[in-house]
């Protein structure tokens, strides 16, 4: 290579290297950018158990540089919480008999409230679905046993309580009440935190910025199959599993948003996704302040049933259908008096031939509604049809 091409090529360099260095320049000033502004204070509003003071800041945050939140991460990391869910699931053995395994789950939370009785977190309603038992852990190491206070599926909410009489004294001093921001007040670019309970080792801090705003995000809910859409905030700060229900917030420390999803994929990076808290806070007041309803969660017939298909019938001389193998105690199923043997052709006028078509059709309704379970029972070689009105239960089991 000649000297005279050499040095052009080093020329070009340069250019590039002062381009790269404007851009980044510029990059690194948007996210130094930051708005906040907290909810006007509230008036209390009575629920049906106890006087519940509304969702409102506080005025514990202190603004920092976006380049060192240590301060704003002592200062927040009080009122975020670690949540264990314990959650029972049926497996199917090779012969079709049911087996119900004991799965533990990890999530985040937020302390958004608390009255006379309960102090109450604010998460994720995926973080706390079908729980058996519920494990909040504080700041300060310690844990207490907690109960859903209500939840609403379609926004992905939930709110935990957890009664004051079970903490001690040096936690309740310890525990802080979350400060609210304003989410309509963000603006793109500005820096985000989010901090929550990754992968289940305990609480720790990523940084981002805000990507976009108004972003809408369609989801299957794994346990109905329904698809729910929601308007979000999306940011590249991590969001792993463990960090829903976590908080997101502005570098003041006011929360602005509840860590919800992540873009999984491995030609994607830094597409993580938070309920903003203008859309969060009035339906976690309402929670706190009514609780759940009947209708709350997933209908449940609660049976472990085989297929009996085309062949099977044939070979055997059986109705086609669901053959129960297992009644779960306490389920609908079980208070209806359907009996193991029999046989599940249809539910109201649809007709089921596995279990999935069952699983299918039940999650169409919710829990609280009565359906028409048509049922074959066999009887001296032969099988009797029988209806049997079935009120659907919550998957708690």
């Amino acid at each position: 290579m000649s000297k005279k091409s050499f040095f052009k090529k080093m020329t070009k360099c340069a250019a590039l290297a002062l381009v790269f260095g404007v851009v980044g320049g510029t990059a690194f000033s948007g996210a130094s950018y930051f708005i906040g502004q907290q909810f006007p204070k509230s008036t209390q509003t009575e629920s049906s158990d106890t006087a519940v003071t509304k969702i409102q800041p506080t005025s514990t945050a202190a603004s920092v540089s976006s380049s060192d939140i240590s301060d704003v991460v002592d200062e927040v990391m009080p009122s975020i919480v670690a949540i264990t869910s314990m959650t029972q699931q049926e497996v199917q053995s090779f012969f079709g008999q049911g087996q119900i395994v004991e799965n533990e789950s990890s999530g985040s939370g937020i302390l958004v409230n608390k009255d006379d009785n309960y102090l109450y977190v604010a998460t994720n309603n995926h973080v706390v679905e079908g729980s058996t038992a519920l494990t909040v852990q504080f700041s300060d190491g310690t844990t207490a046993s907690a109960t859903v206070r209500g939840t609403d599926p379609s926004d992905d909410l939930s709110v935990v309580q957890v009664a004051l009489s079970d903490l001690s004294e040096d936690t309740l001093n310890t525990i802080k009440i979350a400060t609210i921001g304003d989410s309509d007040q963000l603006a793109v670019g500005e820096a985000a935190i989010a901090i929550g309970n990754a992968l289940g080792y305990g609480q720790s801090v990523t940084t981002g910025v805000i990507s976009a705003l108004g972003r809408e995000v369609t989801i299957q809910d794994e346990t109905t199959g329904e698809s729910i859409s929601n308007s979000l905030i999306q940011t590249d700060a991590a969001i792993n599993p463990g960090n829903s229900g976590g908080a997101l917030l502005n570098v003041k420390g006011e929360v602005i948003g509840i860590n919800s999803s992540k873009y999984s994929d491995t030609s994607v990076e830094g597409m993580g996704f938070a309920i903003p808290m203008a859309t969060a806070k009035p339906i976690l007041e309402d929670l706190i302040a009514n609780g759940k309803t009947t209708t709350t969660g997933s209908p449940y017939l609660g049976i472990y049933g085989v297929d009996v298909t085309e062949d099977v019938s044939k070979q055997y001389n059986m109705p086609e259908g669901v053959y129960v193998a297992q009644i779960v105690d306490g389920s609908g199923a079980a208070n209806a008096g359907i009996t193991t043997g029999s046989i599940i052709t249809k539910v109201d006028d649809t007709e089921v031939g596995s279990m999935e078509e069952l699983k299918e059709c039940i999650n169409k309704y919710k829990v609280g509604d009565t359906v028409t379970v048509t049922v074959q029972i066999a009887d001296g070689g032969s099988y009797t049809e029988k209806q049997i009105s079935v009120t659907l239960t919550n998957k708690t089991y």
